[in-house]
This record gives C-alpha cells, sequence and structure tokens, in this order.
C-alpha cells in the first residue's frame, strides 16, 4: 500500500504578512495623496480668496456713513429720478451678522434731496417678512409701476411696496443677483449649483465651476450662460445690448451678448485682482461700478481686530481692447468693512457693505 500523500498545510487566515504589508502601503499610498489633493485645493482656494491681499487706502473727501445703516446694505439699485434701494440684513452661511435676529429689509433714500437719509420701506401686509433675506435687487420702470423681485410694486406715494409674486424654479437653486429685462422677465445668476450650505461649501473647495447664468420669463425659462467658478453680479448695459456678470472668485467680469432669443454669448473676459461683487452701471458713461472684496478670507473668518477691507473699482470703455479700471475707494476696515456694491447719480456715490454699513459720497 502506498503511503499517503502529505498536504502541504494551509496557512491560517490573517497570516499571509506579504499581503497585510501590501494593503498597509496601498493605504499609506492613497492616504498620502488624499492629503496632497487636499492641500493643493487649500492652496487654490487661499489664492482665490486672495487670503494675503492688503490695501492700501484710497480716500474721497466728502464721504459720511449712512444714518440708519447698520447690519448691511448689500446691494443698490437707483433709479432715474434719483430714489434708491437698498437691499439691507442679508444672512448668509458662514458670514458675520451685526443683527443676527432682525429680518431683512428694504431701504430707500431720495438722493434728490439736500441731505437725502435712508429709510425702510412698509411691505404689504401677507408678506413673510419674518424669514425675508434679501440677495441682490433689480429695478425694471414700466409705464405704470416700477417691480423687483421677489417682485414687489413700489407704491411712491405711500413710499411702501406692494409684494406681487414669488418666483420659484428648478433652474433658480441658489440665486445671488438679477437684473431685470421686462415686467417678470431678469437675467439671474446662480452662484452655487446647491442650495444646501455644506454642498455650496463643498463646490466652493473643489471648484467645479457649476455656476450659471438663467433667463426668466412667465413663458420660458433657461440657462444661457454656463461654466463660472461663483457667478455674482450680474447688469446690463445702457443700450441693452450685453450681459456683465462677476464671477467672484475667479476675479473676472464677463462680457455677454445679447440676442433676440435673450440667449447669451460671450464676448471677452476681464481679469482682476480682487473678488468682484455686484455691479453697478452709469447710465450716463456706460462705466461699470464694482463693490470688491480684496481679501475674501476675511469676510469667513471675521476678526474686528483685522475686518475685511472694502474696495470700489470704476471700469472704463469695457468693450475696448484696454478697458480703463480705477480704484476710486479702499479702506482697511476701519471705515466700511466687506464693500459689496458701488452705485453713481449724478455726481453722488454709493458704497454698501455686506454685513456692515453703507457710505454716502460726493465726487
Amino acid at each position: 500500500m502506498a503511503p499517503p500523500t502529505e498536504l502541504p498545510a494551509r496557512p491560517e487566515r490573517g497570516s499571509a504578512p506579504g499581503f497585510r504589508a501590501m494593503g498597509r502601503l496601498v493605504a499609506v499610498g492613497l492616504l498620502g495623496i488624499a492629503l496632497a489633493l487636499l492641500g493643493e485645493r487649500l492652496l487654490a482656494l487661499r489664492n482665490r480668496l486672495k487670503a494675503s491681499r492688503e490695501v492700501e487706502s484710497v480716500d474721497l473727501p466728502n464721504c459720511h456713513l449712512i444714518k440708519g445703516i447698520e447690519a448691511g446694505s448689500e446691494d443698490i439699485d437707483i433709479l432715474p429720478n434719483g430714489l434708491a434701494f437698498f437691499s439691507a440684513g442679508l444672512k448668509f452661511p458662514g458670514l458675520h451678522s451685526f443683527a443676527p435676529d432682525k429680518p431683512g429689509g428694504i431701504l430707500m433714500m431720495d438722493l434728490k434731496e439736500e441731505k437725502p437719509r435712508a429709510r425702510e420701506l412698509r411691505i404689504s401686509r401677507g408678506f413673510d417678512l419674518a424669514s425675508f433675506n434679501p440677495h441682490g435687487i433689480s429695478t425694471f420702470i414700466d409705464n405704470e409701476f416700477k417691480n423687483t423681485v421677489e417682485i414687489f410694486k413700489f407704491e411712491e406715494a405711500e413710499n411702501s411696496l406692494l409684494h406681487l409674486k414669488t418666483v420659484k424654479h428648478e433652474l433658480l437653486p441658489s440665486v445671488n443677483d438679477i437684473t431685470a429685462v421686462g415686467p417678470a422677465h431678469f437675467y439671474a445668476t446662480n452662484d452655487h449649483y446647491f442650495s444646501d450650505p455644506f454642498l455650496k461649501y463643498l463646490e466652493t473647495y473643489l471648484n467645479l465651476h457649476w455656476a450659471n447664468v438663467v433667463y426668466y420669463s412667465p413663458n420660458e425659462v433657461k440657462v444661457v450662460a454656463e461654466g463660472f467658478d461663483s457667478a455674482n453680479g450680474i447688469n446690463i448695459s445702457p443700450d441693452n445690448k450685453y450681459i456683465y456678470v462677476a464671477d467672484v472668485l475667479a476675479h473676472e467680469i464677463h462680457v455677454l451678448e445679447k440676442h433676440p432669443n435673450m440667449n447669451l454669448t460671450q464676448l471677452k473676459v476681464l481679469e482682476l485682482d480682487t473678488l468682484v461683487d455686484n455691479l453697478s452701471i452709469d447710465p450716463s458713461s456706460g462705466d461699470i461700478w464694482v463693490g470688491c472684496h480684496p481679501n475674501g478670507q476675511k469676510l469667513f473668518v471675521y476678526d474686528p481686530n483685522n475686518p475685511p477691507s472694502s474696495e470700489v473699482l470704476r471700469i472704463q470703455n469695457i468693450l475696448s481692447e484696454k478697458p480703463t479700471v480705477t480704484t476710486v475707494y479702499a479702506n482697511n476696515g476701519s471705515v466700511l468693512q466687506g464693500s459689496s456694491v458701488a452705485s453713481v447719480y449724478d455726481g453722488k456715490l454709493l458704497i454698501g457693505t455686506l454685513y456692515h454699513r453703507a457710505l454716502y459720497c460726493e465726487l
């Protein structure tokens, strides 16, 4: 009888040190790649936020802070008759607030008055004022009324706002700003794809370029421009031929040509060395006035001893090969913190902020 065949012993589970070591090497390698990617993304985000930039003061001689505005005047729009409207009291995840429990509002100032003052407009009953958080404002003048979106009718005789309509649509998930082109017709920027704050910040961190511009009308809603880092301020040229879009984290202003079907095509991009927020147009000259954030990191990491600075740019002849860019005002935060908009009317300049005060200047 043949002797029994001896079979090699089966190794016990977990007794393969070579495989365990290889697994650890793979894990360490993946961790190293993840950390390198994290570091690269953090560095890229610091560059996009201009985290190391400081400003040199550029003062204007005839300026004073506007009484009655203490917790932000994020956007300003001025009618041809000199009535200026402020969207005030913005609450935004991650941003400081000087009045966290006070709802937002709309203020008005008559720039034709000898000593103009800001006063909050009464809003009609039935509107949910407690949750009102205005972010961007635009006006459109018709033969009978002036309206904005959240669409209000401004009743000049009573200095009040009558709420007409709330616009909601799946293509408007995270609206930052609008420019009205007709009654209930407007272009809007979505600064992110998601509306959830965490997913918004994840988009920003990953630099996904998902932001876009949407055209809205009661009969048609469509995406007309996309591929922005974070689409912010938007406005229209005085001749209604061009749409200007601020890409805040890319430090750019995009010039888009408007077509009869309301679609947009990109004409040019102006690169700047600052975070561009809201855009205002001087109707007499076509100049673009921009409220800017020289250092975006200071907006999100608020330090009263080192507050966010302010900057106002004037852009002339943006359609030319070499537009003229002038710093009209700059402050390190000692006077004005977090400038977000600058609007002009008849030699007067209004500078608004995300969550601080507002400045009135005679140019």
